[in-house]
This record gives C-alpha cells, structure tokens and sequence, in this order.
C-alpha cells in the first residue's frame, strides 16, 4: 500500500521538512553535548532538550532501591511460588492447569498422561480418506 498521490506528497514534504530543520537540530545537539566552540552549555537551553537530573541524586536513589530490595529477599528467603503445583504434570492440587496454559497445550498434556496410566493410545478424531 502506501503508494497514493497523497502518501507520496506527504513523504516528500516529510523529507523537505527534515532538511530544512537538520542545521538547526545540529546546532541544537552540539550545545547540548558542549562540542560547541562556546564551551559550557545552559541547563535553561538543554530543559527543552533532554530532562537533566544531577548524577549524585541518581546514585542516591538507586542505592536506596538495592538495600531495599535486600532486605526483602532476606525476609522472604524465596520467591512466593504456587507450591503446590506438580512439576511433571504442572496440575495443582485441584486438578486445574496453570492459567498461562491454553486448552491445546493442556489436551495434550492430559494425553500424555492418560496413555502413561492405561498404556493404550486413543485414536484421534478425524475423517478417514
């Protein structure tokens, strides 16, 4: 698709738009990145760029964030698991599979468990050419 009169116009006014904004975007860049021959750039010129937060104030909160998140796996000693839940056969104990699982994937998990138990193969539904 995309290949009307209309989406060609817009692609073309696109790429005009682009080139007749590149030096000022440039020049915009250069300043925020201080490669500028001035030197320093304005944190009032880069607000409009980029967001600015002080590095320090950075290092502060993810520090809080670490001790936080050791102190609860201290607390907690493992991961909050449904426990009760059959690895091989991944039913719980009400016989239900897990939520995740859809239908197909839960037939042929229930096949396979069938034909282990009685040892016979259920033939499949199907038209016979």
């Amino acid at each position: 698709m995309a290949k009307s009169l209309r989406s060609k116009w817009k692609r073309k006014m696109r790429a005009e738009k682009r080139k007749k904004n590149a030096p000022k975007e440039l020049a915009r860049l250069k300043q925020a990145l201080s490669l500028d021959k001035k030197g320093g750039a304005d944190m009032a010129d880069l607000q409009d760029v980029a967001t600015v937060i002080p590095a320090d104030k950075i290092t502060k909160q993810s520090d809080v964030e670490m001790s936080e998140q050791q102190q609860q796996e201290e607390d907690d000693g493992k991961m909050e698991m449904d426990a009760k839940r059959s690895k091989a056969t991944l039913l719980d104990e009400h016989g239900q599979y897990p939520v995740w699982m859809s239908q197909r994937q839960a037939k042929k998990m229930k096949a396979k468990r069938v034909t282990k138990k009685t040892g016979k193969v259920k033939k499949k539904k199907g038209i016979a050419w």
